[in-house]
């Protein structure tokens, strides 16, 4: 079951989802990301070190890391 976490805003539910991505100097960095849909790269958890915030404007949730 992947991870979501429903909007205050619009109350519509996202899916967490991550991929590795290679830069172009070599370096591969995982990157996290929220669909409507839950996909292929969806993942079950919330990432260590990781909280999740809303978007006030939109009402999109953000992934941030924890201070």
């Amino acid at each position: 079951m992947a991870f979501s976490a429903v909007s205050k805003k619009s109350g519509k539910s996202y899916f967490l989802h991550a991929r590795l991505q290679e830069l172009r100097g070599g370096q591969k960095v995982t990157l996290y990301y929220f669909a409507g849909a839950a996909g292929k790269d969806a993942i079950d958890s919330l990432p260590e070190g990781y909280e999740i915030s809303e978007n006030a404007r939109t009402g999109l949730p953000l992934l941030k890391k924890k201070r």
